[in-house]
């Protein structure tokens, strides 16, 4: 019993890493956009699609990262 709740706790923490993870990098893309939009509005629909898929990518790493710490906690 000892063993599973180990996996629990472990599947929490990594669960907790690749959520902050996701939110540093979101955050940091995120700037790094705006940032780019102020320094040459012309280009601004670009850089945003561009944002909104280096996002998206970021997200599904994480739900997938989100989804093998499920996994490995009810084995």
């Amino acid at each position: 019993m000892e063993s599973l709740g180990l996996g629990y706790l472990a599947a929490g923490i990594g669960a907790g890493a690749s959520i902050i993870g996701a939110a540093l990098g979101i955050g940091k893309l995120a700037a790094a956009a705006m940032e780019a939009s102020g320094r040459q509005p012309e280009v601004a629909g670009q850089v945003r699609t561009s944002m909104l898929i280096a996002a998206a990518l970021i997200e599904g790493a994480t739900f997938f990262a989100l989804a093998i710490c499920i996994i490995l906690a009810t084995k």
